[in-house]
C-alpha cells in the first residue's frame, strides 16, 4: 500500500464540500469520563424534581446556595449581580446581569420543568368491588398503554380549608408504598388485543389502585375507601373535600438510573424537558460576568401547550423583561429586537427499531452532541417558529468557536412529526428563536433515554451562550 500516494482530486472535493456529524465518544473520547461525572448531579436533580413545583423548590435552593436573590424590581444591579423571580411556585426565571444595557439584547434560555403524567379528578376517590382506586386525567402527550403495571408515586399539594399548605409525597421512599394502573393478563385479553394500540388503555382506565382493606366497620357503605381516606388523614391530615382544592400528579416512581453495559444513558422519567432544564441551570450558576444580561426560564404547562399564567404563552415573562428595561429606563422594543433566545427542548433521536417515522439523513442521533432543531410544527410546519438562517449562524458559530459538539435535526419525517416547543411564544415577542436540546429515545415514556455526552455538550453549548 503506498501511503503518500497523492490524494484524488474527487477524495478532496469531498473532504472539502461534504459534512457529517462526529460521534463524540470516538472524536472526543476524554468527555466520556466528564460526562458521566457532571450526569450524576443531573440524576439527583431528576430524583428530587419530579413536580414542576419541585423542580422551582430545588433550583431556588441551588440559587441560594450560589448567591442568588429574589429580585428587587426597585433595586439597580451591576454587572455580575445575580437574582431570581419565581411564578406562582411553577416556573421560575433567573438573571446575572451583564455589562451590556438590557437595549442591547439579552441571552434568554427557556426551558420547561412540567412532564406528562397521569393527574388526579378533582374528585378522584372511589371503590369498586372492594377494591379503592383514583380517578386519573393524564396531563400531556402520553401513549395511555405504557402507564399500565407501572410503579407510581404520588406527587402534590393540598391547600386545606384553613389555608395551610400540605406537600404530599407517597412512593420515593424506601419503605413506602407505591400506586399501580392495572391492565389484563394476556389469557383474558383476546378482545383487548383487538383495539388500536392508542386504545390499548383508555382514559377512563387509567384508575390507580390505593387500597384493598375494609375499614373494619360492618356499617361503613364503603369501607376500603374509608381505610385509605383514614390513612391519608393520619399521614397529611386531610379529608377527601381537600382534593378540590389539590394538584396531586402521579409520576413513576422509579429513580433515574444508567443505562448499558457501558452506563453511556441516563434513564429517567421527565427528561423531557428536564434534562435542558438542568443544563441551563447549571449554565446559569456558573456564568460570572457575561457580557449580555442572562435570563434563564425554567417554565410550566408546555406539555398542554404552554396556557395558563406559569406557562409561557402568558405574559410572566414578557413582564419581567419589561420591568428590566423599566429598571434601566430603556425601551423594552430595544431589548426584544436585539435578543437571542435558546428555545431549550428535546428531540427525538434517531431510533434503528423504528426507522420508518424518521428521515435518516436529517434526524439527530445519540452521541452526536446537542441538536439545534430549526422547525418543528406539523406536516407544512405549521405551529412552528421557523429560526432565520441568521439566527442559525449566530448560534452555531457560538458552539463552534467554544468547542461544543452539537447536530442538526428534525422531529421524524415530514408527515410523521408533530411537535411544539415554547419557542413560537418567545418569537411572537420579536425575538430572535431558535431551539436547542437533547436528543431523546423514548420520549413521553415513563422511562426515557439520553445520552451522557449529548447532555454534557448541552451544558457546554448553554456555557457558551451565555458568555
Amino acid at each position: 500500500m503506498e501511503d503518500n500516494k497523492e490524494m484524488t482530486e474527487g477524495k478532496r472535493l469531498e473532504e472539502e464540500l461534504t459534512f457529517s456529524f462526529p460521534h463524540i465518544g470516538k472524536d472526543a473520547p476524554d468527555q466520556v469520563k466528564e460526562a458521566e461525572a457532571f450526569c450524576e448531579g443531573y440524576k439527583a436533580f431528576l430524583d428530587t424534581g419530579k413536580t414542576e413545583r419541585e423542580c422551582v423548590a430545588a433550583a431556588v435552593k441551588l440559587l441560594g446556595d450560589a448567591g442568588y436573590e429574589p429580585i428587587d424590581f426597585k433595586k439597580s444591579y451591576k454587572a455580575g449581580d445575580k437574582v431570581y423571580f419565581v411564578n406562582r411556585n411553577k416556573s421560575l426565571i433567573i438573571t446575572t446581569f451583564g455589562q451590556k444595557p438590557v437595549a442591547e439584547g439579552v441571552r434568554l434560555n427557556g426551558a420547561h420543568i412540567d412532564s406528562p403524567r397521569l393527574d388526579l379528578k378533582p374528585n378522584p376517590v372511589y371503590e369498586k368491588n372492594e377494591i379503592a382506586y383514583f380517578k386519573t386525567h393524564y396531563y400531556g402527550g402520553i401513549r395511555k398503554y405504557q402507564w399500565g403495571t407501572v410503579p407510581l408515586a404520588m406527587h402534590g399539594v393540598v391547600v386545606k380549608k384553613n389555608g395551610e399548605t400540605v406537600n404530599i409525597c407517597i412512593g420515593e421512599a424506601e419503605n413506602d408504598p407505591v400506586f399501580c394502573v392495572s391492565d389484563l393478563l394476556p389469557h383474558l385479553a383476546a378482545k383487548q388485543n383487538e383495539r388500536k394500540l392508542g386504545e390499548g388503555l383508555k382514559g377512563e382506565e387509567l384508575n390507580i389502585i390505593i387500597g384493598s382493606i375494609p375499614f373494619a366497620d360492618e356499617t361503613v357503605k364503603e369501607p376500603v375507601k374509608l381505610l385509605a381516606l383514614k390513612l391519608l388523614n393520619e399521614r397529611y391530615g386531610i379529608t377527601e373535600a381537600d382534593f378540590f382544592r389539590a394538584e396531586i400528579e402521579m409520576v413513576p416512581a422509579q429513580k433515574a438510573k444508567d443505562v448499558g453495559l457501558d452506563a453511556s444513558l441516563v434513564g429517567a422519567y421527565g427528561q423531557d424537558d428536564r434534562v435542558c432544564a438542568y443544563t441551563a441551570l447549571m449554565a446559569e450558576v456558573e456564568t460570572k460576568l457575561p457580557t449580555y444580561t442572562t435570563v434563564t426560564v425554567l417554565a410550566d404547562k408546555e406539555e398542554i401547550g404552554s396556557e395558563g399564567n406559569t406557562g409561557m404563552n402568558s405574559d410572566f415573562l414578557k413582564n419581567y423583561l419589561e420591568r428590566l428595561a423599566q429598571m434601566e429606563g430603556s425601551d423594552v422594543k430595544d431589548l426584544f429586537v436585539n435578543s437571542l433566545c435558546l428555545s431549550s427542548d428535546v428531540n427525538a433521536a434517531y431510533d434503528p427499531t423504528f426507522p420508518d417515522v424518521f428521515e435518516a439523513a436529517n434526524s439527530c442521533y445519540i452521541n452526536k452532541g446537542c441538536v439545534l432543531t430549526k422547525y418543528t410544527g406539523a406536516r407544512g410546519k405549521s405551529g412552528s417558529n421557523d429560526a432565520s438562517a441568521e439566527t442559525m449562524a449566530k448560534v452555531i458559530s457560538i458552539m463552534e468557536e467554544n468547542g461544543v459538539y452539537w447536530q442538526a435535526g428534525e422531529m421524524g419525517a415530514v408527515d410523521q412529526g408533530v411537535g411544539g416547543t415554547i419557542a413560537k411564544y418567545v418569537a411572537h415577542m420579536d425575538i430572535d428563536t431558535v431551539d436547542l436540546g437533547v436528543p431523546i429515545i423514548s420520549m413521553h415514556s415513563p422511562f426515557e433515554l439520553a445520552s451522557k455526552l449529548d447532555i454534557y455538550n448541552t451544558w457546554k453549548a448553554f456555557v457558551a451562550f451565555y458568555k
